[in-house]
């Protein structure tokens, strides 16, 4: 019977553990997590790292544009006005100041550099 009590006590935990986990998944916090639709997609079908922004100022000589943009959630940025580099200068011929505009931003040696822009239509 000693023996009896301790095998009936682990079939019993053995037999809880499958609800645990899955009243643990249940709880787990899903916000963070990405679009359902396509691996890279918001769900407004908008590229994860494309940022909403509108052209303040385009300086083709020294390859700069300022743009007040919202959130840069790739490179965990609040909304502001600042001015970028970006990576080619024909991406300066594809907007004018005052066009809505997205645009993909990363980190390339040491600064903030637009590496895509449209826009908004």
């Amino acid at each position: 019977m000693k023996t009896f009590k301790p095998l009936l006590l682990s079939l019993a935990f053995a037999a809880a553990a499958p609800f645990a986990i899955s009243a643990h998944a249940q709880a787990m916090d899903h916000s963070k997590m990405g679009g359902m639709n396509m691996p890279g997609m918001k769900m407004d079908g908008m590229p994860a790292s494309m940022t909403e922004g509108e052209v303040r100022k385009i300086d083709k000589e020294a390859k700069k544009i300022t743009l007040k943009h919202g959130d840069i959630k790739n490179l965990d940025m609040p909304g502001m006005t600042m001015v970028f580099q970006v990576k080619d200068a024909a991406l300066l011929d594809k907007v004018k100041a005052g066009d809505k505009v997205t645009f993909t931003a990363e980190k390339a040696d040491g600064a903030i550099v637009v590496t895509a822009i449209e826009a908004v239509k």
